[in-house]
């Protein structure tokens, strides 16, 4: 039996949200849950992008919805979690995975805007879809939520307080709510991807290479160096863990912080 017939079902008629799923990572999240048999809703700020990623994963339009939501706005996050759960009348799983990238330059250059604007779209965008999210949890006794950090969160880059600082702030968090869920049936756990081989961290390579004045291979050549493996983490990968850790296989798995990252880091 293969990898994917061994998890074929295994979140069959669950509802599950993903964040950020209009692209990216989030897409690449959204397409496992759905494989494996959940409901999912995607949300994120552009509703075009959100659309094309719920036809590409589910072109008859009956297990994946696409909702507009600025994680940043608490209105739009509570409308949301209505949305999805009239639609499909409960809630089993949220994967925190929206974020932004944040500035690429030292501390000192770095703008206030520019750092409340990662720390709002990567922390508070968190804390608000969880506190939206767990009253239903709490009813129903159960639950699983996952939030996607990075392992700039342990390892930083020079240029990247912000999102080092944000990363590394949702550590805390899922172990503080791990601890306070628990006695609901509620999990929570972190995973951290290494530099993942996406559009996103393309884009940060593309600028601070322009910044540093060189060349962009240079840099990727660095982002691997430290990864025992020598290259990029595939999307999937931390998509099958984020689908194992919602599942009752991980039943017994909670306050985690587990890292997919190619070796990179290694605590």
């Amino acid at each position: 039996m293969s990898a994917n017939e061994a998890s074929a079902g295994r979140l069959a008629s669950r509802v599950a949200i993903v964040t950020g799923g209009g692209r990216g990572l989030g897409q690449e999240i959204a397409r496992a849950l759905h494989a494996t048999g959940a409901n999912v809703i995607i949300c994120g700020r552009d509703l075009e992008a959100l659309k094309a990623s719920a036809q590409s994963i589910d072109p008859v339009g009956h297990s994946v919805l696409p909702v507009s939501c600025d994680i940043r706005n608490e209105r739009a996050v509570s409308k949301m979690v209505s949305i999805a759960i009239d639609r499909f009348g409960r809630i089993d799983a949220l994967v925190n995975n929206a974020g932004i990238a944040g500035p690429t330059s030292p501390l000192w250059e770095s703008s206030l805007s520019e750092w409340e604007d990662t720390l709002n779209t990567n922390v508070t965008g968190t804390f608000l879809c969880c506190r939206a999210v767990l009253p239903t949890m709490i009813e129903q006794r159960s639950g699983s939520i996952v939030m996607v950090g990075s392992i700039t969160g342990k390892r930083p880059n020079v240029g990247r307080a912000a999102y080092a600082s944000s990363k590394t702030a949702l550590i805390g968090f899922t172990r503080a709510l791990a601890l306070e869920a628990g006695a609901y049936g509620i999990r929570a756990n972190l995973v951290t991807p290494g530099a993942v081989d996406s559009d996103r961290f393309r884009t940060v390579i593309d600028e601070l290479a322009t910044r540093k004045g060189i060349p962009k291979e240079t840099l990727l050549q660095e982002a691997v160096s430290g990864s025992p493996l020598g290259r990029l983490v595939r999307p999937d990968h931390v998509a099958d863990l984020v689908t194992f850790l919602l599942s009752d296989s991980a039943a017994s798995i909670t306050g985690e912080d587990i890292n997919v990252s190619a070796g990179m880091g290694m605590y």
